[in-house]
């Protein structure tokens, strides 16, 4: 009765957001499945209609998914944007979408997780994707997300390298959240173990702004970093290219994040991680397709971790602003990863050297510190686990100072 209530209710509300022109997108506004092969159902933080950034790349990798597949972005997919980090808001974005129809409901953000959670016991004939989680169950839910920390350390290889060109070892990142989350705290220590690799005197000064998709607050700590500290190099992690175009107005460089941001800032950007969801998205929608949903789990399961070698993380290809030796470190290290030979938080160390067309490694034994002196890795020790590079590494290593 529950559920019949839901989605009953789901449905006036529905016809009053189409009266009342809310933030449902276009696409969730229209009816109906034209080829009645699946119906899918996304909830955004940003806009659909945002041509940067994370919101961007999600839809993105959703729409080339359903091409790939032979379906239609107009008739088989529903999209409710611009939804808060509240459960009451996502909880009432997913009643919608079931009443609407959708056999499989995508959630990007992190703060969707609780709402997705219970909406996948009430619905269990509907699958629930959420996006940077971890919680799942053992029929209709899962969580999927990457191992973004390996492109965020070919990105450190780059503004390193940048960093050496103008004889200023101070690099910024803008982030959205620092020690609260693991998803933040790996991607920064990534990126700053790229930059040692190839400048040891290099220091990641770390400016938090404590909530995403705010692009006020990205654009001030990008202008601070730069200010104040000195920066040469912004990188990022949050949600537009502000940071980028921050840095393309003060006259220095920029590695982005999400989606190649060049566009952005032609003048500033050498590189950034960039997220292939459509990856992740062609699996989850072809497996939702070809069985129940009840069966979900158990086709796919319940944590999807991709990274270099499965094509879900890379680079944006490296533009002309980056120094003539990134290109051949950045490859050499990709090859490792991608190998298996090596990945990133291990008590091994990349050691770049040489001139352009002759660069070189070593693969040196050392200790993996936090900025306080503790050691999470012992010099020749193996990479940490999976759990902790998603769910436990809530600390900095050394050669970050979080400056706010």
């Amino acid at each position: 009765m529950k559920k019949l209530l839901s989605v009953l209710v789901a449905s006036v509300m529905m016809c009053t957001a189409l009266l009342t022109g809310c933030s449902a997108g276009e696409e969730a506004s229209e009816g109906g499945s034209a080829s009645g092969d699946i119906m899918v159902g996304a909830i955004y933080i940003n806009s659909q209609n945002d041509t940067a950034g994370y919101t961007y790349a999600h839809h993105n990798g959703i729409t080339t998914a359903m091409e790939n597949l032979g379906l239609s972005t107009t008739d088989n997919l529903k999209i409710i944007d611009n939804v808060a980090e509240d459960d009451e808001q996502v909880g009432t974005a997913i009643d919608q979408l079931a009443g609407q129809g959708c056999d499989i409901i995508f959630g990007i953000s992190f703060g969707y997780i609780n709402a997705f959670a219970e909406a996948a016991e009430e619905y269990p004939d509907i699958v629930f994707c959420h996006a940077t989680g971890y919680l799942n169950n053992d029929t209709n839910f899962n969580n999927y997300f990457g191992r973004i920390y390996q492109a965020r350390y070919l990105a450190g290889i780059a503004a390193g390298y940048k960093s050496l060109e103008l004889g200023n070892n101070n690099l910024g990142y803008v982030s959205a959240w620092g020690t609260e989350y693991a998803e933040t705290c790996s991607g920064i220590n990534a990126f700053t173990l790229g930059a040692l690799s190839v400048n040891p005197d290099a220091v990641v000064h770390v400016n938090q702004i404590s909530t995403w998709g705010d692009q006020e607050l990205e654009r001030q700590a990008a202008e601070v970093l730069i200010s104040t500290y000195n920066c040469c190099v912004v990188a990022q992690h949050c949600d537009s290219a502000q940071p980028q175009i921050v840095a393309n107005e003060q006259g220095v460089f920029g590695c982005g994040y999400n989606s190649d941001m060049a566009a952005d800032a032609p003048d500033a950007h050498l590189t950034a991680p960039v997220w292939n969801w459509d990856v992740f998205y062609q699996l989850a929608i072809e497996t939702a397709m070809n069985g129940e949903a009840a069966d979900f789990y158990t086709n796919i399961g319940g944590n999807y971790y991709g990274g270099l070698s499965e094509g879900m993380v890379d680079i944006s290809p490296l533009t002309d602003n980056n120094a003539p030796e990134a290109a051949e470190a950045i490859a050499i290290a990709r090859d490792l990863m991608v190998s298996g030979e090596w990945d990133v938080f291990s008590g091994t160390a990349l050691v770049f050297s040489g001139e352009a067309g002759s660069v070189s490694v070593e693969q040196v034994a050392t200790d993996l510190v936090t900025n306080d002196g503790e050691v999470i890795v012992a010099a020749g020790g193996p990479s940490v686990d999976d759990g902790v590079i998603q769910g436990s590494m809530n600390y900095y290593v050394a050669g970050v100072i979080a400056e706010a």
